[in-house]
């Protein structure tokens, strides 16, 4: 079913909405969406269960045992393959680190009716499956193929338009990224939300290249032209603006708020004295970060790094503080190895996407 018809004209909500202001529609995709919970980023890998999730419409249930992926269009031969038949292929587990390309939108005004994310947006798996672009070549790439497009088993409607949600590739960018198709999430099968049986993993950009309950692999002669690779995840100035496709992650950093949580605001409140402060700093296709500074007090401190997690896995940072009493806001802002700096405020954006500004935690520190 595709339809250029909107059988919801008039029941969508507004198309921007000020800051602070949350409509009811968007209360509800917050409780089909979860963020990861900050604390848990003192841990290398995201527990599977707050890993964070953005799924555009209903989640597929789909068996397992009876699930076949599709290849079609400019291959050699059309094929399908069974789960079975892609586990029997050779394996590898990689740590990389996801962002939704809307984490951040809340801080945005006026901001897109849509995912009112803050910062929660992001988690750290081990995602196991095996490489994309060897299964590519063995199905027989035909001389005038320009991109693979990618498409789910979830349907629904966005500003009208009924589709599944779809992404493509052009063949450049599978020869660059490491592009994996993936049965299972930290040693587990994948869970229906994140994808099961089968999903696609892009490390290194925004969670939406990433697309789940994986069905069909089309080869293309021309340029795929899906909802939701023309019409959205672009960064627009205006709504009428064609804009820049959304891909690599931006350089990004949080920390894991100190002291304990004011149940309602989320403020933090800590005895003085010293303090050790802990984050994550990541960028986008496998640059790696080179730099933390955490703002204490108004001064700029340089942070400690451990190792990276793996090549698109965030690296852990750490920075020592001596807490004064009365109220403080801490920021966290990184660099990465190519001098990408993580800006102070939010960089404009009509959809409110790729938002990486530096994090604020208010602290009050008692006498």
């Amino acid at each position: 079913m595709t339809t250029n018809d909107n059988p919801f004209a008039g029941h969508n909500g507004p198309i921007d909405t000020q800051d602070g202001i949350y409509s009811e529609d968007e209360l509800r995709l917050a409780n089909r969406n979860s963020g990861i919970l900050l604390e848990t980023l003192a841990l290398d890998v995201t527990p599977t269960g707050l890993h964070y999730l953005l799924n555009h419409f209903d989640v597929p249930l789909l068996d397992a045992g009876n699930h076949k992926l599709s290849f079609s269009g400019a291959f050699d031969t059309a094929a399908e393959l069974s789960l079975d038949e892609i586990k029997a292929m050779p394996q590898v587990t990689l740590p990389v680190t996801m962002e939704c390309a809307g984490n951040g939108r809340a801080g945005v005004s006026p901001r897109l009716h849509a995912m009112p994310w803050i910062y929660e947006a992001v988690g750290t798996s081990e995602w196991t499956g095996t490489p994309l672009r060897p299964l590519i070549e063995q199905m027989g790439l035909r001389s005038d193929a320009v991109e693979i497009a990618f498409t789910g088993a979830d349907y629904g409607f966005d500003k009208g338009v009924g589709h599944p949600f779809g992404r493509s590739l052009t063949l450049a960018q599978i020869a660059e990224l490491d592009v994996m198709l993936v049965y299972a999430m930290n040693g587990q099968p994948l869970l229906p939300q994140h994808g099961a049986p089968l999903r696609l993993i892009v490390p290194g950009w925004y969670g939406m290249a990433s697309v789940k309950w994986l069905k069909r692999i089309e080869a293309l002669t021309e340029p795929y032209d899906g909802f939701q690779q023309l019409r959205t995840y672009r960064y627009r100035e205006t709504a009428e603006d064609p804009g820049r496709p959304v891909s690599a992650i931006r350089v990004k950093s949080l920390m894991v708020p100190p002291g304990v949580p004011d149940w309602g605001s989320r403020k933090r409140y800590l005895e003085p004295g010293p303090v050790t402060l802990i984050g994550r700093a990541w960028s986008g296709a496998g640059v790696p970060i080179s730099r933390v500074e955490v703002e204490l007090d108004g001064a700029w401190q340089e942070a400690r790094l451990d190792t990276a997690v793996g090549d698109y896995a965030w690296t852990k940072w750490t920075c020592d503080w001596t807490a004064s009493p009365g109220e403080h806001v801490l920021r966290c802002r990184a660099t990465d190895a190519e001098g990408q700096v993580q800006p102070l405020q939010a960089p404009w954006d009509a959809g409110g996407f790729g938002n990486n500004a530096a994090q604020k935690v208010v602290v009050f520190v008692g006498q």
